[in-house]
């Protein structure tokens, strides 16, 4: 069986979730300095290939797998966004990481490389909505509430991977964990040996879904708080009754996918599997046949029979990808509408190529560094993860 790739139907915010034009409440708004390229230069891949040999080993050029291919086509390696932060601090001698990522993947390579080294993000416009959501002063509110009500001491903060140094470095402060979709079971077993409550940044769906359908919790162990309400939206016998406090944060992409996008699949697909991403909705991710992160859903994928069905629920370059590199399967993505990572598309070949020019040009651009208090605070939540059973 031979596959082809449909392309997802457009929608009126196509253009910006092909990363053209700006969304305020997801992006930190700041312009890439200097001369960009235009997209249309038919020179771009030479001149990315030119300034990249002119530089070798001193840059590192990271690809996250939801990058457009135009830009993974540069990466020194690929992966989520841990993988690629450990990759960095595996390659002390490079002067120069190009996480072509978004910014809190970038922070995290900052934490865990070598002072020396510097690491680079080449659109300072590429954020996360979803580590946006925590905000630092935030979180310390919402933690002082649980000190009043003398419940703190119960307390292990977990963060998700996808959170910025600032919430990291909280975590670490209180005594917490790091974690990623991949092992956030094996976090929140070590939180509940070292406390009876946790306390879930920013992605309440990862959170839920963990606690419930990998752990045995009941829904109503969990409770939802809100930042943008009195006291999270929540009673002070709620907060005291709750194992799982969830954060009111999610990721855009991911948050797009509904049931009706499960049943529609199947009814449209006779016998396809659904494969989704943990940071979905809790009546989605029950609906599935496979659940797992970035990693896991590649590997599912490259392992799937020839001839079967796919429809998957995550971002849409790398369902795309898998689908062009396996033409013998039929490989969907989840929706029928184009749903892009608005923030992770800023980087595109224009500005890969405007970073490693000004590299070789002797000027380093868009530096992103982490205070060094906030990064031993938040290295402390990183290395108790690494050490997780």
């Amino acid at each position: 069986m031979t596959s082809t790739w449909t392309e997802p139907s457009n929608t009126a915010t196509a253009l910006l979730l092909l990363g053209r034009g700006s969304d305020p409440a997801s992006e930190r708004g700041v312009d890439c300095p200097g001369d960009l390229p235009t997209p249309s230069d038919p020179d771009l891949v030479a001149r990315a290939t030119a300034a990249k040999a002119a530089l070798g080993d001193r840059v590192f050029v990271l690809g996250h797998h939801y990058q457009r291919d135009e830009v993974i086509q540069f990466a020194d390696v690929t992966g989520d966004s841990f993988k690629l932060a450990q990759q960095a601090a595996a390659r002390p001698e490079a002067e120069f990481i190009v996480f072509c990522g978004v910014h809190f993947m970038a922070e995290s390579a900052d934490i865990l490389t070598k002072p020396e080294q510097q690491v680079i993000l080449p659109d300072l416009a590429a954020g996360c909505s979803m580590a946006d959501m925590a905000v630092l002063g935030q979180v310390q509110t919402a933690w002082e509430h649980f000190e009043d009500l003398g419940i703190a001491g119960d307390i292990v903060p977990v963060t998700y991977m996808n959170s910025s140094a600032d919430i990291k470095g909280f975590v670490g402060r209180e005594k917490g964990v790091v974690c990623t979709s991949s092992n956030a079971k094996r976090a929140l077993d070590w939180a509940f040996e070292h406390g009876s409550k946790v306390f879930f940044l920013p992605d309440q769906h990862l959170g839920r879904n963990t606690a419930v359908l990998e752990m045995g919790f009941d829904l109503d162990d969990c409770v939802l708080y809100d930042p943008h309400k009195p006291q999270g939206g929540l009673t002070d016998e709620q907060l005291r009754d709750a194992r799982m406090i969830l954060w009111r944060g999610h990721c855009s992409v991911h948050g797009r996918f509904t049931l009706d996008s499960v049943n529609d699949v199947r009814e449209r697909v006779p016998g396809v599997n659904v494969l989704v991403h943990p940071e979905c909705r809790h009546e989605v991710v029950q609906a599935a046949d496979y659940v797992g992160s970035t990693e896991y859903i590649i590997k599912a994928l490259d392992a799937a029979p020839a001839g079967s069905a796919w429809a998957v629920g995550t971002e849409l370059n790398l369902v795309r990808r898998m689908a062009l590199a396996h033409p013998d399967k039929q490989i969907m993505f989840l929706d029928k509408a184009v749903c892009y990572c608005s923030t992770m598309n800023r980087i595109d070949l224009p500005h890969l190529v405007w970073t490693l020019e000004e590299l070789v040009a002797g000027r380093v651009p868009n530096v992103i560094t982490v205070d060094p208090e906030t990064a031993d605070n938040a290295r402390v939540a990183l290395d108790q993860m690494l050490a997780l059973p």
